[in-house]
């Protein structure tokens, strides 16, 4: 009996434990709420709970998306929830954003492709050198083969997917080509993730030609979804959820450019006797892959300098 009522006391004396730590963590989340004190609804942002209203007209490349059909727009909210969601990830694109667009937006022009074709970078690699599992490498996702294909340089000592410029030209070339196959930005932009073999053989399946009316390979399928939502979150991020000022922003690379046609023995050497060092050289020309250079014969490298003072911003990223 005396066992039993030391038993009952302790249980007692559990929940009591209990419900007084569960009762200071309700208040603790009453002080979170307390939204006229100028606190953060700490409980509302863990739930995750606010939805985001879609803009009235959307459109990818100045082609309308048919936002009247109920499963785009849930796809398009779907992509929007789940980068407004994936809070650091796309706060981070949003950074990046503003460093490498510019950049991006120039090459573009160059090559007349829509200006919103900046956006698929977001959804490939997130502005930055990003590998896949499968080899797929840098801002554009640039399998070896077909980087090779197309006249870049890969191999152990260069490997111009890393390089903005030059992927963008690359991914330019390639979207150029599938406008001219399938009449419109949507279906190129689609096929850049999926490929012109891949939408071809959908097309001949199921006798249609337009992207919203295909049913793609889920990757495929949430692809302009995706681009879009990141269009959206880029140029309005306090729309959706994101408290980010223009001083928040990574600010663009100042540099200067060197030509080299011939071999470099020591890129330690070589970035000292222009002010700077390796690390920095590497952080602006990641497609150097060795600190040498074996130059093909007759090819011209292009390699950029950091300008003096652009280190000492400290809003530079560390480099990839």
């Amino acid at each position: 009996m005396r066992e039993r009522l030391r038993n009952s006391t302790s249980t007692t004396i559990v929940l009591a434990g209990t419900l007084l730590l569960i009762l200071a963590l309700a208040q603790s989340f009453k002080g979170f709420n307390d939204t006229s004190s100028g606190k953060v609804d700490y409980a509302d942002t863990l739930a995750g709970n606010q939805a985001f209203k879609l803009p009235a007209n959307v459109s990818f490349a100045g082609e309308p998306m048919p936002l009247e059909n109920f499963d785009t727009k849930e796809s398009l909210e779907r992509e929007i929830l789940t980068s407004a969601y994936r809070h650091s990830s796309t706060i981070l694109i949003i950074k990046r954003a503003a460093r490498y667009l510019p950049m991006i937006e120039k090459i573009l022009r160059e090559y007349n492709i829509p200006d919103d074709f900046k956006y698929l970078v977001a959804a490939e690699s997130e502005y930055s050198n990003m590998v896949s599992p499968a080899g797929a490498t840098g801002f554009w996702q640039i399998m070896a083969d077909t980087g090779k294909e197309e006249g870049m340089e890969i191999n152990t000592t260069v490997d111009e997917r890393y390089d903005v410029e030059s992927s963008t030209r690359f991914a330019c070339k390639y979207l150029r080509k599938s406008y001219e196959k399938y009449g419109n930005w949507t279906l190129a932009a689609a096929s850049y993730n999926g490929g012109r073999a891949g939408i071809d053989e959908q097309i001949r399946i199921q006798k249609q030609n337009n992207y919203y009316d295909l049913l793609l390979t889920e990757e495929t399928a949430r692809y302009i979804f995706r681009v879009v939502a990141y269009k959206l979150v880029i140029n309005d991020p306090s729309e959706y959820g994101f408290n980010i000022t223009k001083e928040d922003l990574y600010p663009e690379l100042d540099y200067f450019e060197v030509k080299v046609d011939t071999a470099v023995t020591d890129f330690s050497a070589f970035s000292a006797g222009f002010g700077t060092n390796y690390k920095m050289l590497k952080f602006l020309n990641p497609w150097l892959r060795k600190p040498y250079l074996h130059a093909r014969p007759g090819k011209q490298y292009v390699i950029k300098i950091p300008a003096e003072g652009m280190r000492n911003s400290d809003t530079t990223e560390a480099g990839n």
